[in-house]
């Protein structure tokens, strides 16, 4: 049967290629040699291509119904087998899975089937921070959680690690923005039998020209927004044009978002953060609220991107907690279960430690 993925192997041992983070080169681990990240792209080429017409090849054959229940019609839809090119085993991942990890041999990946009918990716942020420093960023986020079950961190064990390449967009946007404020000084002063209020109102209006560059936007269905936000930001001066050498080892999806369904998502970062700029120059005001605004993009582009993220995943009475760190700058996101118990406890242990530091200071105060 003809290989329908490409397994990165070295072509001096045998061994799995790598990129390891923090490098320029994917090594080999076992003999030590170096390859540039362009020379593996040439090495495999013709290999992926194969690799494709096999896909291709493949599906047009006779499926045989297998013993056992009948998958649905949408796990079916979702679900696709792969061979492995290094031991023959069947891989299985969903309709988005470009770059993965065989199992059973250990071998990167690629399924360039996958790479068809989508955009290439324009740039790429390398690995940064291995598999090591995403379990010692995850014990080090858990500190100062001081409501946190004790024997989830006794017996907390990760179960999952994985590295992933997300895709995102990233927009680049020239604005004019416009926006009116209200504010307010308000002065107070007493007499001898009242206390005096008094409040003017201005209206103020601002207008001001922006750029905004790689305006972040995730385009994975399954990946949180919210903790895709979180990790933010990301160093966008260390992009380098995408090859795929830099997916070996590595999970990587394509997107199944489109730059398109995205683009809501951008302007609404760009408007709430022009509007924020034009506040912040409404000075020597007590208060300030925005009244009406406008924003016009004058002209933009989208870059193709894929960015480092690890995926850590952990479980407490058999509910799992996901955790997210991006994989260049080290931050991690995620929810913690708490300690009803620490919550009810912790303010009033709280309130006994504070009312004899206020009896003795009054006591001072009072001798």
């Amino acid at each position: 049967m003809a290989d329908t993925s490409v397994s990165y192997k070295c072509p001096n041992c045998g061994a799995p290629l790598t990129f390891i983070p923090g490098h320029e080169k994917v090594s080999c681990e076992y003999c030590g040699n170096e390859f540039e990240v362009n020379a593996v792209e040439e090495m495999f080429k013709t290999k992926r291509e194969l690799a494709a017409k096999a896909e291709e090849a493949q599906a047009t054959k006779w499926k045989t119904e297998e013993a056992g229940e009948e998958w649905s019609a949408e796990e079916t839809s979702t679900l696709h087998a792969f061979t492995c090119s290094s031991c023959g085993a069947e891989l299985v991942c969903d309709e988005n899975t470009m770059a993965t990890e065989c199992v059973y041999c250990g071998n990167p990946t690629m399924i360039p089937k996958r790479f068809e009918g989508t955009l290439k990716p324009d740039l790429v942020i390398p690995f940064k921070k291995t598999k090591a420093d995403a379990v010692a960023a995850l014990k080090e986020f858990y500190k100062g959680h001081y409501l946190l079950p004790s024997n989830f961190t006794a017996n907390n064990r990760v179960e999952a690690i994985q590295p992933m390449y997300v895709p995102f967009w990233l927009f680049d946007s020239a604005v004019e923005a416009q926006a009116e404020f209200k504010a307010e000084k308000i002065h107070r002063h007493e007499t001898a039998s009242e206390v005096i209020t008094e409040t003017q109102v201005f209206s103020c209006h601002r207008v001001g020209k922006m750029q905004f560059e790689k305006i972040p936007a995730d385009g994975s269905k399954k990946m949180d927004d919210a903790y895709m936000e979180s990790i933010e930001p990301f160093n966008y001066a260390e992009l380098v044009p995408f090859q795929t050498g830099y997916l070996t080892g590595y999970l990587a999806d394509k997107y199944d978002v489109s730059a398109d369904e995205c683009a809501a998502r951008a302007d609404n970062r760009v408007e709430n953060s022009a509007i924020e700029v034009l506040k912040n120059s409404v000075q020597g005001y007590h208060t300030c609220s925005i009244e009406n605004s406008a924003v016009i993009k004058e002209g933009g582009k989208v870059i193709y991107a894929m960015v480092p993220v690890w995926i850590l995943t952990t479980r407490y009475n058999e509910v799992p907690y996901t955790f997210m760190m991006n994989g260049q700058t080290g931050k991690v996101v995620g929810s913690l279960p708490y300690d009803s118990t620490k919550a009810f406890l912790y303010p009033a242990v709280c309130s006994l430690i504070f009312v004899p530091i206020i009896y003795f200071i009054l006591k001072m105060f009072l001798v």
